[in-house]
C-alpha cells in the first residue's frame, strides 16, 4: 500500500509497509537511492534489534550509522553542524543520501541538514513515532529552534520516499501515541467531519494499536495532508490550516522551555482546545460542535491549561504567539473553525485580547 505526493518540485512515494527492513534496500534501489554510501541517523531510543537489522540490510558500502538522543532541546544550530561536519569528513556529495529513522524532531533535524549540505542531497524519512508518520514525514517543512521561538530557522525539503512502519509503534508509551494522535485529530477537524466522529468512536482503539483501524486512520490521515500539500506546497494559503491549535500549541511549549512536562503532541491537543473555544467566543464554531472536541479531548484527558500555566504564564505565552511564522504585523494571526471541516484563515487578533482570552482559560 502506497500513496505519491506530488508538489511542483518533487513527486515522492509513501509506502505503507510492516517490519521494513526486510524491503527496504529494494525499495531504496527502486527509487534511485544509492545503497552504498549512506548517512543513516536515528534515535537511540529505537530498540537496538531493530537499528541492527537494518545495518545488517546495508552492511556492504560506506554507510555511517550515528545514533542521537532526540528531544527538542537538541534541535538546534549546534546538532546542525554536527551533522554537516560528518557529511564533509566523509565527502558526501549531492548524489548520496541521509536517512533518518526516528520521530518528528529527528526528522526536522536531519531534512533540514540534507536540504542545506551543497545545497541539497537527496533525504529518506522513515518516521517511528505516531505523529511523524501522519504529520511532519510528508509536506517536506523542516525546522529548528531558536532564542525566539519553535521552528524558526527552517526551509522546505520535499523527501525523496517515506517509509511509513506501523511496527514501530508497538515500542512506543502511551503518551507517545497520543502524542501523534492530536495531529490526526486536527487533521479531521479542519477537513472530515465523518472522520472526527470516527475517531472519536475509535481512539481507544487507534491508541491501543489495534491494527486495522489504525491502518485506517493513518492511511486517511495522510491522505488529508498530502492533499493540502499538493495544493500549496509553500504554505501560502490552505495549507496555513494544518496550523489549527499550533499557534497556542507552539507559544506554549516555549514558555515551557520544551521541557518533558509538555510534549508537542500535548500541546497541540491543549491548542486545539484553545483555538475551538476561541472559535465558539468569536461567533464562529457553534456551540453544539465546540462541545464535541470539548467532550472528546476531555476524554483524552489533555484539557487542563492550569496544571501547565498560571498568570503569570500568559504574558510569555502571548509574546510567543505574536513571534509566530503567520504573523505580518505585531497583532496574532489565529486558523479558527468556521465548523467541523470548515477552517477560517487569517483571522488577527491584538495581543491584549489574546491575553484575556488566556486569562478565562488560565484563571477562571
Amino acid at each position: 500500500m502506497k500513496l505519491f505526493v506530488k508538489t511542483r518540485y518533487r513527486k515522492y512515494p509513501i509506502y505503507f509497509v510492516a517490519n521494513s527492513h526486510i524491503n527496504f534496500k529494494k525499495i531504496l534501489i527502486k527509487n534511485n537511492i544509492n545503497t552504498k554510501k549512506l548517512m543513516v541517523v536515528h534515535d537511540k531510543n529505537i530498540p537496538k534489534n531493530i537499528i541492527n537489522k537494518f545495518k545488517h540490510t546495508l552492511k556492504e558500502g560506506e554507510n555511517i550509522f550515528l545514533a542521537l538522543k532526540i528531544n527538542e532541546k537538541i534541535k538546534n544550530l549546534d546538532t546542525i553542524k554536527k551533522l554537516l561536519n560528518i557529511l564533509g569528513k566523509n565527502n558526501f556529495n549531492r548524489n548520496d543520501t541521509m536517512i533518518c529513522i526516528g520521530g518528528g524532531i529527528a526528522g526536522d533535524i536531519c531534512a533540514f541538514a540534507a536540504s542545506i549540505y551543497k545545497r541539497g542531497i537527496k533525504f529518506v524519512n522513515i518516521p517511528t513515532t505516531l505523529l511523524s508518520q501522519v504529520d511532519s514525514s510528508i509536506g517536506g517543512k523542516t525546522g529548528i529552534n531558536n532564542f525566539s521561538g519553535k521552528n524558526m530557522i527552517g526551509t522546505f525539503c520535499q523527501p525523496n520516499v517515506v517509509i511509513t512502519d506501523i511496527t514501530f509503534l508497538k515500542s512506543l508509551p502511551k503518551r507517545e501515541m497520543i502524542c501523534g494522535y492530536a495531529e490526526i485529530l486536527k487533521h479531521a477537524l479542519i477537513s472530515d467531519k465523518k472522520f472526527f466522529i470516527f475517531l472519536k468512536n475509535n481512539f481507544k482503539n487507534i491508541l491501543n494499536l489495534s491494527p486495522n483501524i489504525t491502518k485506517k486512520a493513518i492511511f486517511k490521515s495522510c491522505k488529508i495532508k498530502k492533499s493540502i500539500v499538493e495544493k500549496d506546497e509553500r504554505e501560502v494559503n490552505l495549507r496555513k490550516t494544518l496550523n489549527y491549535g499550533h499557534t497556542f500549541a507552539h507559544a506554549f511549549e516555549s514558555t515551557l522551555g520544551y521541557t518533558n512536562k509538555l510534549n508537542h503532541g500535548e500541546a497541540v491537543l491543549l491548542g486545539i482546545l484553545a483555538a475551538s473555544k476561541f472559535s465558539n467566543k468569536e461567533g464562529f464554531l457553534p456551540k453544539s460542535e465546540l462541545e464535541l472536541i470539548k467532550s472528546h479531548i476531555k476524554e483524552l484527558k489533555y484539557n487542563n491549561l492550569k496544571k501547565y500555566f498560571n498568570k503569570k504564564s500568559i504574558k510569555r505565552i502571548s509574546n510567543f504567539m505574536a513571534k509566530d511564522k503567520k504573523n505580518y504585523s505585531k497583532n496574532i494571526n489565529l486558523i479558527l473553525l468556521k465548523k467541523i471541516s470548515k477552517p477560517l484563515l487569517n483571522n488577527v487578533y491584538p495581543k491584549i485580547k489574546i491575553e484575556k482570552f488566556l486569562n478565562t482559560l488560565i484563571n477562571k
